[in-house]
């Protein structure tokens, strides 16, 4: 596995763990504390690369939508299933203004495994842009 799809999936995992933590438990601003930390990193680290490649997608995509930090595309909520794979809700991602039918509710999305960003929308879910092996 690549280091960004270790950064991303460390990213995932902590907000699954924050996700089942109540706001009075003593450990949720410690885990919050290290959630802001990676994703801070993780900006730092791979967010020029990564907001360039987001820029194409959204030229292509959503031209009328802002590119936001990287780290906005992740998926908030998801469940791993038994095979290992991540399955995410359809409000996961950035919504976005869809160039086919602005109307409805489109939404980027960056995961990892391989690296890469899915474009939802009524149609379907499709992989607009994948890293190369």
């Amino acid at each position: 596995m690549n280091t960004i799809d270790a950064a991303m999936i460390a990213i995932l995992e902590k907000r699954l763990e924050l996700s089942k933590l109540n706001y009075s438990d003593e450990s949720y601003d410690d885990v919050e504390e290290i959630l802001h930390d990676l994703e801070d990193d993780f900006n730092e680290k791979y967010g020029d690369q990564l907001e360039e490649i987001l820029e194409k997608v959204h030229i292509k995509h959503c031209p009328e939508s802002d590119v936001l930090l990287p780290t906005a595309y992740l998926a908030k909520k998801f469940v791993e299933t038994e095979d290992g794979e991540i399955e995410i809700g359809k409000k996961e991602g950035v919504e976005v203004e869809w160039i086919e039918n602005p109307s409805v509710g489109a939404r980027l999305v960056l995961l990892p495994s391989p690296t890469r960003i899915l474009l939802m929308t009524p149609k379907g879910i499709s992989v607009v842009w994948e890293k190369e092996s």
